[in-house]
């Protein structure tokens, strides 16, 4: 029996149930992202940005992507903003728990230079800050970490964006996931076996070797996605590019490296890639053949731009959470940045 196929060694790896939060991420399509404390909603922004960290900065740069508005849309991880924000620019501060002390920076300064400013938390100093200063915010729901509530930040954001009138029905195209959801997680739930199961067999090839993951400039999101949960999940370094970028320095990059290297190549294609994206993967493959280790591909599913990049996200966590039951590692706490964070002060 492949050991991915032993539920019992999977309860006693994954203790905290990371595989049943995933398998159950149609709940967060039910969720309901109310707004408290709404203002008129007259303000018309002509610039957004979202300011947050990992897995609270994630949906932001998936949005931006998926949206493509006729207006900015940044998302920063950082102390600080840049010094073009001001009275005509919606800032969200994003934070799972409420307590990024980047992104707490990020509100002050949104502040300061008369930015609208609103939240999404679970809880935490921001919720307080938003109650005391009377900002418009959406309390997240619930689950064990950020990283596994892409759906519903993602609703949040949705939600800010249509009360200020810089989208419409946005909301109800996420809502409208359900099949999608249902796809990816239907085949990759730990009760199906290995061979059937595309999440568990790629978790197998990326075991012992450092993944590398590939998407155009407009799944870029998703490929970022897939290497922070190697990272949060299985404990396991990963890196990320996109095409074209990488057509330009990284490609030439392989050449001197023998083709027995500890990496798992890693590409996400999607019909919604251009044609020439398309093309370049092919030609990457072709001209490294020998060079590097062949590709895996994963053929992003959905009929429409966001269902495949939903269907990404939840897809790098299954396999992701995989690696790190082979990997030997509880999927869910992330002990070291805690303790980098109580280092902090």
């Amino acid at each position: 029996m492949e050991i991915l196929d032993d539920l019992n060694v999977i309860a006693e790896r994954d203790p905290q149930g990371a595989l049943d939060t995933i398998a159950d991420s149609a709940a967060q399509l039910a969720w309901d992202a109310r707004l408290e404390q709404p203002d008129s909603g007259n303000f018309s922004p002509l610039k957004i940005v979202l300011a947050g960290m990992g897995g609270s900065a994630q949906p932001g740069k998936l949005a931006a992507n998926w949206l493509n508005l006729e207006i900015p849309f940044s998302v920063v991880s950082g102390y600080t903003l840049p010094h073009w924000v001001d009275e005509n620019t919606l800032v969200i501060a994003s934070s799972f728990s409420g307590n990024t002390e980047e992104t707490i920076s990020c509100l002050e300064f949104a502040e300061e230079r008369g930015a609208t400013v609103v939240v999404m938390a679970s809880g935490g100093k921001l919720i307080d800050i938003a109650r005391e200063r009377n900002l418009p915010f959406i309390q997240l729901m619930k689950v064990p970490q950020p990283r596994y509530s892409a759906i519903a930040q993602l609703k949040a954001i949705s939600r800010f964006l249509e009360h200020y009138g810089v989208a419409e029905h946005i909301c109800n195209e996420i809502d409208d996931l359900g099949e999608a959801v249902a796809d990816v997680v239907g085949q990759s739930v730990a009760s199906v076996e290995t061979i059937e199961n595309p999440a568990k067999r790629l978790a197998l090839k990326c075991a012992g070797k450092t993944p590398i993951i590939y998407a155009s400039s407009l799944f870029a999101p998703v490929a970022f996605k897939w290497k922070i949960s190697f990272n949060e999940n299985a404990k396991n370094t990963a890196w990320w590019n996109e095409l074209p970028e990488f057509s330009h320095n990284e490609f030439i990059g392989w050449s001197s490296h023998p083709v027995e290297k500890p990496f798992a190549v890693i590409d996400l294609r999607s019909s919604f890639d251009h044609p020439r994206i398309e093309r370049r993967f092919e030609l990457t493959n072709q001209l490294l053949s020998g060079k590097r280790p062949a590709a895996s591909e994963v053929q992003l599913k959905g009929d429409s731009i966001l269902a495949q990049m939903i269907y990404g996200f939840i897809l790098a966590d299954f396999v992701s959470i995989y690696l790190g039951i082979l990997n030997g590692v509880n999927p869910t706490p992330v002990a070291l940045v805690e303790e980098l964070k109580k280092e902090l002060g």
